[in-house]
């Protein structure tokens, strides 16, 4: 019985305080300007590879991605289409300067989460793994204060949780 009034009162402080199923359903309605979070995957993959090897193959992204050649050839098809990579089958990718921008967004969210992740104690593979499914979900604001906050202890010279 007291277990059942718990629950209801959380219940109606949730539906008080706005209804945390608003939250979700709006998180799921998020439509990034013209890219999913598989394209900016894909769009970090590109940039990664070309960074380090000074270009990236169908071959390279399907085995980082572990998905087959076909699925790689699609979605390189749907980037070209929306501006994002100059893609020509048998001739090379390269990211377009929209291309960039995503994929250096991306690459930055994921520096500061994982920052912030191994500042509070967790381990750096754990880190960069959580790092990689939250940086697609992170509201831009949110991300502004991590950022603020990780500069700001690393300028007192705080050392992390660990």
């Amino acid at each position: 019985m007291q277990l059942t009034k718990k629950f209801k009162d959380k219940a109606d402080d949730i539906i008080d305080g706005g209804s945390r199923l608003e939250f979700i359903r709006d998180a799921h309605n998020v439509q990034k300007i013209g890219r999913t979070t598989r394209m900016e995957d894909y769009l970090e993959v590109i940039y990664e590879l070309i960074t380090q090897k000074g270009y990236a193959t169908t071959v390279d992204i399907s085995d980082y991605l572990n998905v087959s050649s076909p699925s790689v050839t699609k979605m390189l098809q749907r980037l070209n289409e929306s501006g994002h990579v100059n893609y020509e089958r048998y001739r090379g990718i390269s990211l377009t300067e929209s291309g960039v921008a995503v994929a250096k967004n991306m690459h930055d969210r994921h520096g500061i989460l994982a920052d912030f992740l191994k500042m509070i104690g967790v381990d750096e593979d754990t880190a960069n793994r959580d790092a990689e499914g939250i940086e697609h979900h992170l509201h831009p604001e949110t991300l502004k204060k991590l950022e603020e906050f990780i500069r700001l202890v690393k300028s007192q010279g705080i050392k992390g949780i660990g």
